[in-house]
């Protein structure tokens, strides 16, 4: 049986979402600290979310910058799920009041060919089994007002996660050095981020070796056809009504979306 708090916590989070109006904090319905809890919050509303017929598509990282740990006092990424309705297309532009608080960074995602079952996966691991790397773009948000969250909330609202938005030409790892790409991410033709493959956790591999490896602990393995969204390469920008924002990530290519306007909410 489920706990009242943790399903307190999903049934305020999932009111959010319903009315577009973030909610306070969801830490104070939670133990301190128990990020355990926190991930059985985010199990309910996926379930949930499945039940009702989305389609879990892969997962996202997030917390993989050390300055970002460092601001919420903890040492490794946390993770979320990627639902099908949660992606973009390439160049496509997101409806006026779909997010609440939309935040833009950019990333590598992998695309898996091939099953990670291990409960210690190795890069090697990675490597074998990725079937592509493409350029994406991660649109956060968070249900909770004025992103006052701590690890807790983050994790309760599915890390924080958003939209997704994939590049459209896939490339290979052979010969990819995911560790040394660049990239910068301009809004409205203006730089706003950039960053290194290194800079997502020393590495986007290590980061999906982590994901790879927690998932595979917790008896849900990521599986053949996964999209993974390793973590941000560089700083999150706000997104507002009108912008749009392009990253190019070397050797990848490049990805763009943009936001409607509030009078279009196409």
């Amino acid at each position: 049986m489920t706990a009242p708090e943790v399903i307190k916590a999903a049934d305020t989070l999932v009111e959010a979402v319903r009315t577009g109006t973030a909610c306070p904090p969801v830490r104070s319905l939670l133990a301190e600290g128990d990020v355990e809890t926190a991930y059985a919050v985010q199990r309910v509303n996926v379930e949930r979310g499945v039940a009702a017929g989305r389609r879990v598509v892969g997962r996202k990282i997030g917390l993989t910058s050390p300055a970002v740990q460092a601001q919420l006092g903890v040492d490794q990424p946390d993770f979320g799920a990627l639902f099908a309705d949660m992606a973009v297309p390439e160049g496509g532009r997101v409806a006026a009041g779909r997010l609440l608080q939309p935040k833009v960074e950019a990333e590598v995602a992998l695309v898996l060919g091939a099953d990670l079952p291990h409960r210690e996966c190795t890069v090697a691991d990675v490597l074998r089994a990725t079937g592509f790397a493409l350029p994406a773009l991660e649109i956060v948000d968070s249900r909770i007002a004025g992103w006052d969250i701590s690890l807790v909330d983050t994790v309760a609202d599915n890390a924080s996660s958003g939209l997704f938005v994939l590049g459209g030409t896939p490339v290979p790892l052979m010969g990819l050095d995911l560790r040394g790409v660049r990239m910068t991410m301009t809004r409205g033709g203006e730089p706003v981020s950039e960053g290194t493959g290194a800079d997502c956790l020393g590495g986007p591999l290590n980061a999906a070796v982590w994901l790879a490896s927690t998932l595979a602990g917790m008896g849900d393995p990521l599986r053949a056809g996964d999209v993974v969204l390793t973590g941000a390469l560089g700083p999150m920008v706000v997104a507002a009504p009108g912008d749009r924002f392009e990253a190019r990530i070397s050797q990848l290519g490049r990805v763009a979306v943009e936001f409607a306007t509030e009078g279009d909410r196409s």
